[in-house]
């Protein structure tokens, strides 16, 4: 269904940032969907807050994801790795959005009554659908010769996973360790992950001081381990440690899913 969207909710929208994922004058609510069993279809809102209409298909792509986080398109699963796109549908494929415009894409879950437990993961990808020129009508030609106009093509994407059976997954952090060079001290780590599901979640550190004051110095929020990936190597600024001595003390880092329960914490001594 297309409707308009009433400017104060479109400014909620653009400002939700944990809500949404925009690139371009895309909007995408939410920013990533999980099938685990409660529901069997869901919904994606996308918004043009742009100036010009804009027209998307929609299809699936795959990815792996490399230990630095990185996303490389494949066509068949690596070991480990099991894709959900023979277990989804969705409707429509294409999307035209008038300026302050929204669309609700359906995804729905099929076929899935020999699951074998795990998780099975695919990417919806959004591209922007260049309006076509008949040839001709539209030339940038010269006395001296004949310029090429190159235009880029928009994309983006959104994990979509469904997991069957109880997740055993165990995340351990490791490898911390600190770099006071550049505007702000960086915190580096690897997160280790074993068993049948991805994690997502968000990064704190804090500082505790010597006489036990604790002060959070740094948070990155959507960071994610796929599966068949065993480990991950992060690194973030600590963007609110002038508030504390890093010369002294200790730092914690823990890794938080987004119902705000702690996965893994490890410590480094200063």
């Amino acid at each position: 269904m297309l409707k308009t969207i009433p400017y104060t909710l479109l400014l909620i929208l653009i400002f939700s940032s944990l809500t949404t994922f925009a690139q371009g004058d895309l909007m995408i609510m939410p920013k990533r969907l999980v099938f685990d069993g409660s529901e069997r279809s869901q919904e994606i809102n996308l918004a043009n807050t742009g100036s010009d209409t804009a027209v998307y298909a929609v299809s699936f792509v795959n990815y792996i994801m490399t230990e630095k986080g990185n996303f490389e398109q494949v066509e068949e699963p690596i070991e480990g790795q099991r894709f959900a796109t023979d277990f989804l549908r969705y409707f429509p494929r294409r999307v035209s959005l008038a300026p302050n415009q929204a669309q609700t894409i359906r995804v729905q879950l099929t076929k899935t009554g020999n699951l074998k437990p795990g998780e099975y993961r695919s990417h919806m990808y959004f591209r922007a659908v260049e309006e076509q020129t008949a040839l001709g009508s539209e030339t940038n030609e010269s006395s001296e010769g004949i310029s090429i106009n190159i235009k880029t093509v928009f994309g983006i994407s959104i994990p979509i996973i469904i997991r069957e059976g109880e997740s055993n997954t165990i995340i351990k952090l490791s490898d911390l360790e600190l770099s006071k060079q550049g505007e702000f001290p960086r915190l580096s780590l690897t997160l280790n992950r074993t068993g049948n599901m991805s994690v997502y979640g968000s990064l704190i550190a804090n500082h505790i001081a010597n006489d036990g004051k604790k002060t959070e110095i740094g948070i990155v929020k959507g960071v994610s381990i796929y599966t068949p990936n065993t480990k991950r190597a992060f690194s973030f600024e600590l963007r609110e440690a002038s508030k504390v001595d890093l010369n002294s003390g200790t730092l914690t880092v823990s890794y938080m899913e987004d119902k705000d329960e702690v996965l893994a914490t490890s410590e480094l001594s200063l």
